[in-house]
């Protein structure tokens, strides 16, 4: 089996292309929600929203397995966050979320892949 290589940035990781997809597709509906909610939830989707990629990215730098879990565990209580605005707004009759929903579903299956990667993967370093 053909060893995987090793990502150079954090644009490289799968996770991290589809939780930035799930921010821009979450700002473009955030568009349509009602005029009244605009200081209220299209803020709070967002900021959520744009956690995710953003702490995957700072994990990746991070030198440790303990620095980038924990990068990953707030990426993915943000995760969880923007679901509950997702089901706000759809039980408020805000619109369709079905297709924004299927993607936080798959973002955290991949994230949560991504971080038991992290904590299970062995230092390989040379021996003298």
């Amino acid at each position: 089996m053909a060893e995987r290589q090793r990502s150079q940035r954090f644009q490289d990781l799968l996770v991290w292309r589809k939780a930035h997809e799930l921010v821009i597709a979450l700002y473009c509906y955030v568009n349509g929600l009602p005029s009244s909610e605009a200081y209220g939830l299209p803020i709070l989707l967002k900021r959520a929203a744009v956690s995710v990629p953003a702490n995957i990215a700072e994990g990746f730098e991070r030198s440790g397995k303990a620095d980038k879990a924990r990068c990953m565990n707030i990426a993915a209580g943000s995760l969880e966050e923007a679901l509950y605005y997702l089901v706000l707004a759809a039980d408020l009759s805000y619109g369709k979320t079905d297709t924004l929903l299927n993607s936080l579903d798959e973002i955290s299956r991949l994230l949560h892949a991504y971080s038991r990667a992290i904590l299970s993967s062995v230092s390989c370093l040379p021996s003298s």
